[in-house]
């Protein structure tokens, strides 16, 4: 078993790899980079020299290209500081040209006119490494290089948290706790290794594409709590997530003792992922909840006409549009006195969560119930079920101890599925309602020409997947142990 789960954990690593790698190949090298500033309101407004030197600049700082500006030209000319190995223009050029670069003089009629810059695609492997080289941060007492701060303290100590609380506290590392503790699940949480996907362009500009994803929506939380110059006052500041910050203002300087001042902040409302997470699991409870009992009922009288109901309404809801379905909902709430638009009434009303729990559980009902009828119905011939009744059992302890016990198992290996995909959300639900959820942010990133985000988006439900068909593998042997996923020695 040891082996078998060793080997899924390298097979699952390697196609999550796989599939990154293939995104970052089309996003880069299929779709056009002006698609990238198609939002970009900053770049509609600029023009001539400016606009080109910004658009090349960016390019590089969203992976595509080497760029090189005006003043690394510049200095390519120059040598050492004593002069010796300066080179020509004309020399610098010719150099960059061999190696592959593209120098371009800058033409239009500006301040820039005359002067070159020059740049250097990635091929798809080049841009492929470039990304999975950067990925993965591994945060050490090295990390930090700051000419400003040459005595800084190297070190990692046990010692406690503005909460008070047991923390490994790092210094002349990019996070400050590395590993913490708090009341949220996992209720454990480290810094030591995290993932870097870039940032966000030309959404959220300058923000990681996972702060966007995991940091709080809304207005900023005051919280009451202590900074380590022994201030205790309101603030949004998240200390758990400091990280080194290179020039700090007088407001930092009144908070903290050292440069580690950078924090993510704490927010009313929840975050993307949180908010999906609440619909994906409040509406797969009900989805349960509604499935099986009907299955069960169904399954105990077939062509009854509760199974007639039944079979209809699986038909319809397949054959039904999803579309049609939520609008038709969604309506049907409005004359109930609910609200259209979960904005309207918000995170904190439990009105806003009724139409879309209800439309998201009535999409997932007719395969279980379908399947489970299904089965139930087939296992009413087989010859267990003609013993137990031979025994003297009722129907309803047959089914209920016996069929149900069987038809469980498949359904078990599903659960993990549906609950770690639950935070992918629903895209067509919450596009209708207008829930800020991470549902519709993949469309809208790839809309967007938001690479970064449609990666990390992309990463993040691809090893969902992974992980929830592998968790639920393992869940069905613990359900029935006669179920071995290796195989015995000898081929037993």
């Amino acid at each position: 078993m040891a082996k078998y789960i060793i080997q899924r954990l390298i097979k699952s690593v390697l196609s999550v790899l796989i599939v990154v790698g293939i995104v970052v190949g089309i996003v880069y090298k299929l779709v056009p980079d002006t698609r990238s500033f198609t939002m970009d309101n900053g770049y509609k407004k600029m023009s001539g020299n400016p606009k080109t030197v910004y658009y090349y600049g960016k390019l590089e700082t969203l992976g595509y290209l080497d760029y090189l500006s005006i003043n690394d030209l510049v200095n390519m000319t120059k040598g050492d500081a004593s002069g010796e190995g300066a080179k020509t223009e004309e020399e610098v050029y010719e150099e960059l040209e061999n190696d592959g670069y593209t120098v371009m003089e800058l033409s239009a009629n500006d301040e820039l006119k005359g002067s070159h810059i020059a740049y250097r695609r990635y091929n798809v492997f080049e841009l492929i490494g470039n990304y999975f080289s950067k990925l993965v941060v591994v945060d050490h007492t090295n990390y930090i290089q700051d000419p400003e701060n040459p005595n800084l303290e190297r070190s990692l100590h046990w010692g406690k948290d503005h909460n008070g609380v047991p923390a490994l506290i790092g210094s002349g590392t990019l996070h400050k706790y590395l590993i913490y503790f708090d009341g949220h699940f996992p209720f454990v949480h480290q810094n030591f290794i995290t993932f870097n996907f870039g940032e966000s362009f030309p959404m959220h500009k300058g923000v990681s594409t996972m702060d966007v994803i995991a940091e709080g929506q809304g207005p900023l939380k005051n919280i009451e709590q202590t900074f380590p110059t022994g201030a205790t006052l309101k603030s949004p500041v998240n200390q758990h997530t400091l990280k080194y910050k290179y020039m700090l203002d007088a407001l930092d300087k009144k908070r903290y003792t050292d440069n580690y001042a950078d924090g993510m902040n704490y927010h009313e409302s929840p975050s993307m992922i949180q908010v999906s997470y609440i619909f994906g699991i409040l509406s797969l409870i009900l989805q349960y909840l509604i499935a099986i009992p009907a299955a069960v009922a169904m399954s105990k009288r077939p062509g009854s006409w509760g199974d007639r109901i039944g079979i209809g309404y699986i038909n319809l809801l397949i054959s039904l549009p999803s579309l049609a379905l939520i609008f038709f909902m969604k309506y049907l709430g409005l004359g109930l006195g609910l609200p259209d638009m979960f904005p309207h009434l918000g995170f904190n009303d439990v009105r806003s969560y009724i139409m879309p729990t209800i439309i998201l559980a009535l999409l997932g009902t007719p395969n279980l119930m379908m399947w489970l009828r299904r089965y139930m119905v087939d296992q009413n011939s087989a010859d267990y079920v003609k013993f137990a009744k031979a025994k003297g059992l009722s129907g309803t302890e047959i089914s209920r101890r016996h069929i149900l016990r069987n038809a469980i198992i498949p359904i078990v290996n599903g659960i993990p599925s549906s609950i770690i995909l639950a935070i992918s959300g629903a895209v067509l639900t919450e596009s209708v309602f207008g829930i800020p959820g991470m549902g519709k942010m993949l469309p809208d990133a790839i809309k967007a020409g938001n690479n970064n985000m449609v990666i990390t988006l992309t990463f993040i439900f691809t090893a969902l997947a992974v992980a929830a068909v592998f968790i639920g593998d393992l869940l069905m042997t613990v359900v029935d142990p006669r179920i071995q996923l290796s195989e015995k020695k000898g081929g037993e």
